[in-house]
This record gives structure tokens, C-alpha cells and sequence, in this order.
């Protein structure tokens, strides 16, 4: 990382900002192009490794593409903010991010499945309800598990005088 004093290198901090955001987007590539999708996503911290959770249809642009090649790329930012500055290039944003690469398996069975699901309704309620979804609930739906590689965290917050 090119400017370290914006690194943020605590595993508890990173996770902290992976479980505050809402929003996921999903670098993937089709014949030398990428292509960017936001989703909504959990994820799991276990035994050293991050994994990201997410649903979707059983078929389009996206599911076409991680057949093809399920390398991927992620970015997630939150905390966002204006500041404001004198002159144009005075002006910039507080942040905090994190990016990370890896690859996107399909889940199959009902019990990982599940699994995901409870993952992605913990992110975006903030509860742990294990909820048991019937085989009908998952036909329709795809979820998606990125095993992660690497994970970096990055953010700039500027400390207002009080």
C-alpha cells in the first residue's frame, strides 16, 4: 500500500468495517473487461479466513461470468464524508474501505446454503437468528461463497478541533 499511514492493519478493525457496511461490489472479468456488481452481503471469519456471502438469481450476466471465471476482486467503503476545503484541490472524503481478491464458489446443499443466508441477514440486521430455510425457499435462489485470498483495509478520517 502505497500510503501507509492510511493502512489499517488490526484484523478486529477490518472486521469491524466489513460487518458496519451494507454494500459489496464484485469485480469480475469477461474477455479482458470487468465487470462491477453492488451487492448486499454477510460473511464468516473463521481459523484466519474471510469469506463473503452473497444471494442472487439463478441465471444472468453474473452467474454467466463466475462459470466462466470465478476470480474475483471486492471493494467495500463506508463511513463517507465531504471535506471541504478553501480551494478545489483542498476538497476530499473521509473513508473507510477494504479491499480483497479471491474466488467465488457456488454453494449446493441446503445446510450451506442456509448457512449463507443467516450470514447475510446478520450483516444486514446486526442479529444472529439461525433460520432454517426449507427446500422451497432455496430453489430460486443462488448464493454465492467468495473464499478470501487477501483482504487489505485502507481509510482517512480527519479528527475535528472540539
Amino acid at each position: 500500500m502505497r500510503r501507509k499511514e492510511k493502512e489499517i492493519t488490526g484484523i478486529n478493525e477490518k472486521l469491524e468495517i466489513i460487518a458496519k457496511c451494507n454494500v459489496c461490489r464484485i469485480g469480475l472479468s469477461e474477455n479482458n473487461y470487468p465487470y462491477i456488481v453492488p451487492l448486499n452481503y454477510g460473511f464468516s471469519y473463521n481459523d484466519g479466513k474471510l469469506s463473503l456471502y452473497f444471494h442472487c438469481a439463478i441465471e444472468g450476466k453474473k452467474m454467466d461470468i463466475i462459470k466462466k471465471n470465478n476470480n474475483a476482486c471486492f471493494e467495500i467503503d463506508c463511513d463517507t464524508k465531504l471535506i471541504e476545503g478553501e480551494k478545489p484541490c483542498n476538497y476530499g472524503y473521509e473513508f473507510k474501505s477494504i479491499i480483497g481478491f479471491g474466488k467465488i464458489v457456488i454453494l449446493d446443499t441446503k445446510d450451506e446454503k442456509s448457512e449463507g443466508l443467516n450470514y447475510l441477514m446478520k450483516n444486514l440486521t446486526g442479529k444472529y437468528l439461525k433460520y432454517d430455510f426449507n427446500e422451497n425457499e432455496l430453489k430460486n435462489v443462488i448464493i454465492l461463497k467468495m473464499l478470501v485470498d487477501e483482504f487489505t483495509g485502507k481509510q482517512k478520517v480527519v479528527k475535528e478541533n472540539v
